[in-house]
């Protein structure tokens, strides 16, 4: 062998690397799922501890206000997460197309221009929050008693969105890279060091909001700055972050958007979700017992549940993303299928596991949160209303995931919007008119969290009639390819 063959062979490490990724359209996919979808369920509920963290701790040091701050920040948070998914998760599923299609460096300048457009969008989101801060606060739903408190906290969340953004974004690369495990200690680290200074900074040197903000992206920084070390030193990932591939290409960059668009939208419609549920909740809190900030950190904590709730099922979403983008792109169809109806399995028994606990332990649960006493019966009963349905939300979900890393964004964002757009919003204002007429208990304020469970229903019914046109689709897709191999083989 002449010394330049020898310097063209790859090493041990770089077959590794390729075999790692790879056994995406080998590998048995069950066993697949099991070490994809556990680290990303943990990772993805551990980073939705930066959110529930942040609640309980300021629930118990400062009780219903510290509640609502919460609850007024959420919707600023979930457009900062919206803009972290819509370039990280489209970036992430272009990659794995093009891995799947054998196009190594491709999935590189990928990768780069991700980085980028992550960089440039945490500055502006950074400057809008900061420059347009009490407008945004006012629509959130601020009351007097809780505007300087939400100011000074979203004031300093917004200085880490850069962490933010590449944490989220960056850990699903390195799931497609093969490497689960690493995507979760890296997440965990991160959400273990916001917990230790959660407690110092809130509760022993009781730094209230400031504390609490800053615990948060001090932890986000050392996840983000641990995905930095791995792209850019280890040799261990299959691809690299260089500088050579940071320049931003056209094509690139409108394919990237375009597959984010449906998480991107998700959480949008969630932000606007949020205002419009605090306004309400202001408005028909005031006309209760509960109160306006009653209502306001009531209904907080049971979101924060929700969503806690919702990452397992998202994190199986996302663990099956990168098998669905590299077998799609590789024309393994009946391994498409495969996947979804394993993620499926897995998505259910969660979500059967969470109406069965929120049934037994739900004042338990709910205390963990500071929850004031004469909230707990409200806060228990909107609950489980509100997440009744949850055995088959999961369903939207991968359905959704799943047209994403096929490269049909437009489904995907269609199915997004479903729940919160085109049904939650119309049932948020209309459900408190409703709700009265089916029992002289309930009042127009309860009408808010039944809109969920209706929203739910209509949502699964039409996520399932869009799988049902979508596996004929594949099943057509598998004749005409294993025509097309037949005819290759005559010849």
């Amino acid at each position: 062998m002449t010394e330049e063959q020898q310097s063209n062979r790859p090493d041990k490490q770089e077959l590794k690397n390729k075999e790692r990724v790879d056994r995406l359209g080998s590998g048995k996919i069950s066993k697949l799922m099991l070490e994809f979808a556990i680290p990303s369920i943990i990772g993805l509920v551990v980073n939705g501890f930066y959110n529930i963290i942040d609640s309980i701790f300021l629930g118990h040091a400062l009780g219903t206000v510290g509640q609502a701050t919460a609850t007024i920040a959420m919707p600023i948070m979930t457009i900062s997460m919206a803009v972290s998914l819509l370039i990280g998760q489209g970036g992430n599923a272009l990659a794995a197309l093009r891995l799947g299609e054998g196009k190594h460096d491709e999935a590189e300048r990928i990768m780069g221009n991700t980085f980028t457009l992550t960089l440039i969008a945490s500055v502006i989101c950074t400057a809008v929050v900061w420059l347009f801060m009490d407008p945004v606060l006012s629509i959130s739903g601020a009351t007097e008693e809780t505007w300087e408190s939400s100011h000074i906290f979203m004031a300093i969340i917004a200085g880490g969105f850069f962490f933010q953004f590449f944490g989220l974004g960056f850990n699903n690369f390195i799931r497609t890279a093969g490497d689960p495990n690493r995507a979760l200690y890296t997440m965990v680290i991160g959400t273990f060091v916001c917990i230790i200074l959660n407690y110092l900074f809130v509760m022993v040197l009781d730094w209230g909001v400031a504390g609490s903000a800053w615990a948060t992206i001090i932890g986000q920084a050392v996840s983000a700055v641990l995905m930095l070390w791995y792209f850019i030193f280890s040799r261990k990932a299959p691809f690299k972050l260089r500088f050579s591939q940071l320049r931003l290409r056209t094509r690139l960059v409108t394919t990237t958007l375009a597959l984010g668009s449906a998480s991107f939208v998700l959480q949008i419609a969630a932000a606007v979700v949020t205002v419009i549920l605090n306004q309400q909740l202001g408005y028909y809190g005031a006309l209760s017992a509960i109160t306006s900030d009653g209502a306001l950190a009531t209904i907080g904590v049971v979101n924060r549940i929700a969503m806690f709730s919702f990452f397992p099922l998202l994190g199986v979403a996302i663990a099956a993303q990168p098998i669905f983008g590299f077998n799609y792109g590789a024309k393994n169809y009946e391994r498409v299928k495969d996947t979804f109806k394993v993620a499926m399995i897995w998505i259910m028994s969660i979500g059967i596991t969470f109406w069965i606990l929120i049934h037994l332990f739900p004042r338990q649960i709910v205390n963990i949160f500071g929850i004031e006493p004469y909230l707990l019966e409200f806060t228990v009963n909107a609950l489980q209303v509100q997440l009744f349905l949850i055995p088959l939300m999961g369903l939207q979900i991968i359905a959704s995931h799943y047209f994403q890393s096929s490269g049909q964004p437009f489904k995907s964002m269609f199915l997004s919007l479903t729940r919160q757009l085109l049904y939650l919003i119309p049932l948020i204002y209309g459900m408190p008119y409703i709700i009265t007429n089916f029992g002289p208990d309930l009042i127009p304020l309860d009408g808010l969290y039944y809109a969920y469970p209706v929203a739910d229903f209509f949502s699964v019914v039409t996520a399932t009639i869009f799988m049902i046109f979508e596996f004929k689709k594949l099943d057509a897709k598998i004749l005409a390819r294993d025509l097309e191999r037949e005819k290759e083989q005559a010849a």
